[in-house]
C-alpha cells in the first residue's frame, strides 16, 4: 500500500490503548479490507499492565464504531499497519499522549508536538503520569515487574534514553 494513502475505515475492534481494527473502505487502486492497524509515534500501556484497560478504554471511546481516516506509514513485525488515525477530527496518537495514557515512541517520533504533549501530562500528572515511577510498555514486555508478580509495577523508571528498538 502506497504510504501517501489515505484509507477511509470503520473501527471494529480496539485490542488495547495503540492497537484497532478497522474495515476499510474500497478505493481506486485498493480493495475493501480489514486492517490490523497500530498507533503511530506511541506505546500505550500493555493488557496487563497498571492503566492498560483504561488506555484502552479511552482509544474506544474516541475510535470504536467510528469513522476513521488511516495514514498508514509502515508495518511493524507483527504485520500490523502502523499508521496516523483520526477519529471524531481527533489524532488518535496525539489524544492517548495528551490524556497521559501513552508513551511518545521517540525512535519513531515524526511530530514533535507528541513529546510536547507528553512532557504536559507529565507536568499535570495525568494518567501513568500520576504514578512516580511509571513502567514503559517496552521494559514491561522485557518482564520488567517486581518477583512474583505479573501485574505490579518494577521500581525502574521511564527512561527517556531507553526507547526500545523494537514496537510490539
Amino acid at each position: 500500500m502506497p504510504a501517501a494513502a489515505v484509507l477511509f475505515c470503520l473501527v471494529v475492534a480496539i485490542s488495547d490503548g495503540d492497537t484497532l481494527t478497522a474495515r476499510c473502505d474500497a478505493q481506486a487502486d485498493l480493495p475493501a479490507q480489514t486492517l490490523k492497524l497500530r498507533l503511530a509515534e506511541i506505546d500505550a500501556p500493555e493488557k496487563g499492565q497498571p492503566l492498560g484497560t483504561r488506555s484502552r478504554d479511552h482509544l474506544a471511546k474516541l475510535c470504536f464504531r467510528q469513522r476513521a481516516e488511516v495514514r498508514p506509514h509502515s508495518h511493524d513485525r507483527y504485520g500490523r499497519t502502523v499508521a496516523r488515525i483520526i477519529c471524531a477530527g481527533l489524532d488518535a496518537s496525539t489524544e492517548q499522549v495528551r490524556a497521559g495514557l501513552a508513551w511518545a515512541f521517540l525512535r519513531y517520533l515524526k511530530y514533535p508536538a507528541i513529546r510536547e504533549l507528553e512532557a504536559q501530562a507529565r507536568v499535570d500528572r495525568q494518567g501513568l503520569w500520576a504514578d512516580p515511577a511509571p513502567v514503559a510498555p517496552w521494559k514491561w514486555r522485557r518482564g520488567a515487574r517486581p518477583a512474583g508478580s505479573s501485574k505490579g509495577q518494577s521500581a525502574v523508571p521511564a527512561s527517556r534514553d531507553a526507547c526500545p528498538t523494537q514496537r510490539g
